[in-house]
């Protein structure tokens, strides 16, 4: 099985890659599905391999086609295998129908749908329908997702889990809950957004042997932020390096009452090798933030005319975590936006910002759905409902880089298609992950990273340290688990 690729595509992009294959370089289109079965058998018998007993449910179209494919190649392997039709094999056209004829020539039997599945079955192929699914799913298409969701076996999804649409990921009425999704051709957006990623598991690709020149990479409309990307961000420092090389982050916020988030993002910043970090912060807080870290700088701060000496040494500014939107507040916003040197914006200073902010050039703001909807004057579900144009949306708005946090991330780019990390997990859903993150990027931009750069590679690497932490259970993951495995993800 192939590494993931960096590019993701539209299902439209990824059947004219199907196209040029057969049609350009003479593949013929049940060579291509037979590949594809053979893939996912592979992979099936890799990640199951206690799994003797398949039982594989076919629908409609190629996705049938498939399914009929790994039935046949899984029956001559020596696995136990049954097969559920929703539509008559007979109904079938091309290669789908060439599938079946193979399969049933080579012995193989068919059960129409009744409503059951196997009960001693220990893996469910879903081969119902594929990527071009458009609207609910109906009658026995929609029973048939929901006994294989109820069952007790893995699930092994053929291309994309059934009811997932494969561009927004957004679910069509029901969607299959899959252990292992083997997608083919092209990666599909609808695997990384919506609720596409919390739908098909583990994720494996097949690309069936297809020419890279019949892939546009123009045609792409996300790419994932991939190892490379982050190795050549992340060289190793110099033997002869000083903390003078790695930059001055200022951390502003912290306002009456909230300590925390300042002291989450000065440390982060630390983790993700910033040289030198100070905080600016309530007068109040400033002897507890340096008791509980006492590498980094505090700094009370009354008014903001107590920032100016601070500004004139920082590299970066981090502004937002635990800021509240008192007067102090819109001080120190106005204080910092009047600088020229990169800032980060997060939390509070984006409320701030949604009263009238303007474009700003050399800024990363990294929003939260509820956050990015009141920039937009939009609600958070029309944000949800296409996080890909509302991260458009933002950077025409604001300007600078867009950091849009939720499952699957997304990161505008100066040219070409956002970004998307594809780490994380559900455990992070916790607070002051996103002081911390602040922190990460802001270390980042210190270090000489384009802002871009900055912003893809630390949100990445906090979604690694994310995972790496949660691998004691994702139920309890904090913020300060997260921070304190950043500097294991962060080197190379």
């Amino acid at each position: 099985m192939q590494e993931l690729p960096v590019e993701i595509y539209s299902v439209a992009a990824v059947r004219e890659i199907d196209r040029r294959g057969i049609e350009d370089e003479g593949i013929s289109g049940y060579t291509l599905m037979t590949r594809a079965g053979t893939a996912a058998v592979h992979a099936a018998n890799r990640h199951f391999p206690e799994a003797r007993r398949w039982q594989v449910i076919c629908g409609a179209g190629n996705n049938a086609g498939d399914g009929y494919v790994v039935a046949r190649l899984a029956g001559d392997a020596g696995i136990v295998v049954s097969v559920v039709t929703i539509v008559d094999p007979n109904a079938l056209r091309g290669d789908a129908a060439t599938a079946y004829s193979d399969f049933d020539a080579n012995g193989g039997v068919v059960t129409a749908w009744s409503g059951d599945l196997d009960a001693d079955a220990d893996l469910i192929v879903d081969g119902i329908l594929g990527s071009g699914l458009e609207r609910p799913l109906q009658g026995q298409f929609a029973d048939a997702v929901q006994a294989i969701d109820a069952h007790s076996a893995a699930v092994l999804a053929l291309d994309i889990p059934t009811g997932i649409h494969g561009d927004s990921g957004h679910v069509l009425g029901a969607a299959v809950t899959a252990d292992m999704t083997v997608t083919f051709v092209g990666l599909k957006a609808g695997l990384f957004l919506g609720a596409g990623p919390g739908h098909c598991g583990a994720l494996e690709f097949a690309g069936l042997d297809i020419p890279e020149h019949c892939r546009d990479v123009s045609a792409t409309v996300l790419r994932r932020i991939d190892e490379a990307r982050v190795r050549t961000c992340l060289p190793r420092r110099p033997r002869d390096a000083h903390k003078g090389d790695f930059g001055h982050v200022l951390v502003v916020g912290g306002g009456a009452g909230m300590p925390g988030a300042v002291r989450l993002c000065g440390e982060a910043a630390l983790r993700a090798g910033a040289g030198r970090v100070s905080i600016a912060t309530d007068p109040a807080h400033a002897a507890i933030v340096v008791a509980s870290c006492p590498e980094l700088m505090s700094h009370g701060i009354e008014t903001a005319a107590d920032l100016d000496a601070l500004l004139a040494n920082a590299d970066v500014v981090a502004i937002g975590p635990g800021l509240g939107t008192s007067d102090w507040a819109r001080a120190l916003v106005a204080a910092v936006s009047a600088v020229d040197i990169p800032t980060v914006w997060d939390a509070d200073a984006l409320n701030l910002l949604a009263d009238g902010g303007d474009r700003d050039e050399n800024r990363i703001i990294t929003p939260h759905p509820g956050e990015a909807a009141r920039l937009l004057n939009i609600t958070t579900p029309d944000v949800q409902a296409d996080r890909a144009a509302a991260v458009s949306a933002l950077k025409e708005k604001y300007g600078g880089t867009v950091v849009l946090k939720g499952a699957g991330t997304l990161v505008s780019a100066a040219a070409g298609a956002p970004f998307v990390s594809t780490s994380g997990n559900p455990g992070m859903a916790a607070p002051g992950m996103g002081d911390a993150l602040t922190g990460v990027i802001g270390a980042l931009v210190a270090q000489g990273l384009s802002l871009e750069d900055a912003a893809t590679v630390g949100v990445e690497v906090h979604a690694r340290a994310g995972d790496v932490a949660a691998r004691g259970g994702e139920r309890g993951l904090i913020a300060s688990d997260l921070v304190a495995e950043l500097r294991g993800v962060i080197n190379p």
